[in-house]
């Protein structure tokens, strides 16, 4: 059974539905430690950057910065003034299209599902919260408290489950504004369709599990030899790509070798079974 991270229930009109959260991603990142190269661990220490001198926890307090070199100094409990009110409650204040969210905007998966031993009364309600979103194909947008953060988030309906999805609050979306991108073109019927073709030859049905993690395989195979004492040598970088100076050209190109490819897959596939 998966442990909850957080129990409380969602504020949807007049009705509570209780609810439990869990952890829907499982990072899988390889992690290293900072070693001299004589095998030992080195660690970090809190150091006074006028003094030289190693600093207590119970002496640290929090700075922002108002300008370089200039902090306001602001104690623990100082910051219990901001501390968001713990109403164990996701208030959903409106409900939305999914689709009008730009996926920019979201940022850590979550699943909800009743908490145990929920009465027959809350297990209904969850039911009819999500029934009720998939029909209307809407999602609830609200807020709640967890560590003493206040988080927006969306609560949309998948399958038999509701997922919470956390958001980014609108200040916390850096604008495009000066960024130097082309301007909108006018393309030939030429190129654009031979565009649509290639894409049309890269499209497929959505499945997660074609897409692995080959970066960390690779990794954690060069620490299994290195275990064994092998020794590692990097393989020359690969030559960067030329510049386009044919645009119809390269996109012929692509979809010759995207036919070729998957030719070749096709046919490991059938050798395979």
């Amino acid at each position: 059974m998966p442990r909850a991270i957080w129990t409380g229930a969602i504020g949807f009109g007049l009705v509570n539905v209780p609810v439990a959260l869990y952890s829907a991603i499982e990072q899988k990142d390889v992690h290293f430690h900072r070693m001299t190269k004589s095998g030992h661990r080195v660690r970090n220490k809190r150091v006074d950057e006028r003094t030289g001198r190693e600093v207590d926890y119970d002496d640290l307090v929090s700075g922002y910065e108002l300008s370089r070199g200039k902090y306001v100094l602001v104690e623990p409990e100082e910051l219990d003034a901001a501390s968001p009110e713990q109403t164990r409650t996701i208030a959903i204040e409106d409900f939305v299209d999914l689709g009008e969210i730009d996926p920019i905007y979201f940022d850590t998966t979550y699943y909800l599902a009743p908490p145990s031993r929920t009465p027959d009364s809350g297990r209904k309600a969850y039911a009819l919260l999500r029934e009720a979103l998939a029909r209307s194909e809407r999602v609830g947008i609200g807020r709640f408290v967890m560590r003493t953060k206040q988080y927006l988030v969306a609560v949309r309906p998948v399958d038999r489950f509701l997922y919470l999805e956390t958001l980014f609050f609108d200040d916390e979306v850096r604008s495009t504004k000066d960024l130097d991108v082309p301007p909108r073109m006018k393309h030939t019927t030429r190129e654009l369709k031979i565009a649509e073709q290639l894409i049309d030859s890269l499209t497929t049905e959505w499945k997660p599990s074609r897409y692995e993690d080959t970066y960390r395989a690779q990794v954690l195979g060069i620490i299994k030899r290195k275990q064994h004492g092998e020794e590692i040598v990097a393989p020359e970088p690969p030559e960067q790509g030329q510049d386009v100076t044919d645009l119809m050209e390269a996109l012929r190109a692509s979809i010759d070798a995207n036919k070729t490819g998957r030719s070749r897959r096709k046919n490991a596939r059938r050798r395979a079974s």
